[in-house]
């Protein structure tokens, strides 16, 4: 700019006017903040120290709203917005020096927005702006399996989320699947999504992230293991991955924990009623395990977890005792004896059933010749009461004394 034509007075001036446009540009201008969910945050706010400091914190957004006062040496709360009560606080031995910041514990969604930090002392006033965004980052994100259903979840987050499939190595599949979001009275977000599984060998993966953060959670499935011993070893992954950084924890049908794990340096932890069967856990995360029993048989499911992702690894077990295989022997055994015993049996009631047939038969016989018997009794006593049968019954008689040489009477 030329300089050459103005008077002195309008120099002045000009100077005055860039000065408190300056000095306007930097009083208008938003400091962005951005503070955790649940957590302590600070809006910075300044000015030139000096005496009978008033300091005014309002929140802008939702119509100018007392957040907290400060005059006459001392905190003035009379007109604080409930919302706020016993959650803010000056650092009072540093207003003085021109420190106004504003200290917020418990950080809620709603107090997104943007504030205004107001000073005055005797040298003038100030006024700050400063736009406070919430946070509630992706924590945990888990991933269940059921049957050929793949079951993606995480829970309190803000703002809102995006969930995402992929598959471990990465395919061309068209990967179907269904995402729902709720809203919680906090305002915070919970996301839950589903994948019908192709069948296809491959680890699913599921991101969900936001602006501060994002996680991912990635499932495989190793084949079956078959142990004949009651001694067993469980991979955590496919390959020997390395525990540094991460924490680990293993789990048998998918909600008992066995043990816990927070860093590869720290012994793990064991539940109770596992202290028995951890062996012991390998550089690799693998689980070691003793004294197993048949009701040990089922789903080991290894999780390693780190600040961004969380690897789960399911391994079905099954147990196989070797005095299974002398059992089934010794029952096939028993079931053939049993079967020999059945037909001897069968053979010895045939056997006395016949004998017990043939006596009746017999008995039956026995039983008919005796009343044929009776019958020629009965007849012959008939014909010696008639003449007839009188004669007849004599003439054998001579006859039979005829052949013994002997001659009937005259």
């Amino acid at each position: 700019m030329n300089f050459t034509g103005m008077t002195e007075v309008e120099c002045k001036l000009f100077l005055v006017v860039v000065i408190f446009l300056g000095m306007f540009h930097l009083s208008r201008g938003d400091s962005e903040v951005s503070c955790v969910f649940m957590e302590s945050c600070i809006l910075p706010c300044s000015f030139q120290g000096g005496t009978d400091v008033v300091i005014h914190w309002f929140q802008l957004t939702a119509g100018d709203l007392v957040v907290h006062s400060f005059y006459h040496n001392q905190d003035q709360l009379a007109h604080q917005v409930q919302r706020f009560r016993d959650r803010t606080s000056l650092f009072k031995d540093q207003i003085s020096r021109g420190n106004a910041s504003l200290q917020l514990t418990g950080v809620e969604v709603q107090d997104q927005g943007r504030y205004k930090c107001h000073t005055s002392t005797i040298r003038g006033n100030k006024d700050s702006l400063i736009n406070l965004k919430v946070d509630a980052p992706v924590g945990e994100v888990d991933l269940q399996q059921v049957e050929n259903r793949t079951t993606c979840s995480s829970e309190g987050i803000y703002p809102e989320p995006e969930l995402t499939w992929c598959t471990s190595p990465p395919s061309n599949l068209n990967l179907q699947h269904k995402t729902t979001k709720q809203q919680t009275e906090q305002l915070l977000f919970n996301i839950r999504s589903y994948l019908i599984l192709s069948g296809s060998d491959l680890g699913y993966s599921c991101t969900v992230s936001t602006r501060r953060n994002r996680k991912r959670a990635t499932l495989c499935q190793l084949s079956a293991i078959s142990s004949s011993h009651t001694e067993a070893t469980i991979p955590c992954t496919a390959s020997n991955t390395s525990l540094t950084g991460f924490s680990l924890t293993w789990r048998f049908n998918h909600s008992q924990i066995i043990l816990n794990q927070t860093r590869a340096d720290v012994p793990s932890s064991g539940s109770e009623g596992w202290r028995q069967q951890v062996k012991g856990v390998s550089e690799s995360g693998s689980l070691m395990l003793q004294n197993l029993s048949p009701h040990h048989e089922g789903t080991y499911t290894c999780e390693l977890s780190d600040a961004e992702e969380t690897l789960t690894t399911n391994t079905f077990l099954r147990i196989e005792n070797p005095g299974n295989s002398t059992g089934r022997i010794g029952v096939g055994v028993t079931v053939v004896l049993a079967v020999v015993v059945a037909a001897a049996a069968a053979a010895v009631f045939l056997l006395l059933h016949c004998i017990k047939k043939k006596g009746q038969q017999e008995n039956m016989r026995e039983t008919n010749y005796d009343e044929i018997q009776a019958e020629i009794e009965r007849e012959h006593i008939n014909e010696a009461t008639s003449p007839q049968s009188e004669e007849m019954c004599v003439t054998p008689l001579f006859k039979e004394n005829e052949d013994c040489g002997q001659t009937a009477p005259s």
